[in-house]
């Protein structure tokens, strides 16, 4: 039954415990999403794909990041990169310029005021992910839990085909 054959009825389906627990996952992880990335939008005024993006960005350092770069990190396509940081560089949270070594390539990266916001909407995040993701789990399985994330997270990205 491990390969799913022992299922003959939708029923039967519908009561997999492996098709409930990859259900409730799913589930969770939408409802965190929205709760999280709500307070992001009311606290901070951003969205929180523009957060995940000045985390990035954050992450990359001062030099900046390739517009291509953001796409890949996100699963963006280059376009969909290009509007979202057409609409932050709008909002003065970054700023593009080109590269040292290659005038034709453009590297994004945070300003001051994109700075703040990162750490003013990380603050906000951290206090949610406490309340709404780690505080409902016994304290004795938070770390496991966390572990286990990072394994099938680390999974599922090693099993896509790269983007190019």
């Amino acid at each position: 039954m491990a390969d799913g054959t022992g299922i003959a009825t939708a029923e039967q389906a519908a009561d997999d415990a492996r098709v409930l627990a990859f259900g409730r996952l799913l589930g969770a992880a939408n409802r965190l999403e929205y709760i999280l990335g709500r307070a992001i939008e009311e606290e901070c005024g951003i969205s929180h794909l523009m957060f995940e993006v000045l985390l990035i960005l954050g992450r990359a350092g001062g030099a900046g990041l390739p517009m291509r770069r953001i796409a890949q990190e996100q699963v963006l396509t280059t376009g969909g990169a290009t509007r979202l940081v057409d609409r932050m560089e709008t909002a003065g949270l970054v700023a593009r310029e080109a590269a040292a070594d290659d005038r034709r390539m453009q590297l994004v990266r945070l300003t001051p005021p994109g700075e703040r916001t990162a750490v003013r909407a990380a603050r906000v995040h951290v206090a949610n992910i406490e309340r709404y993701f780690l505080d409902p789990l016994p304290a004795e399985d938070r770390e496991r839990f966390a572990e286990d994330l990072r394994i099938l997270s680390h999974s599922a990205r090693d099993m896509l085909p790269r983007l190019r």
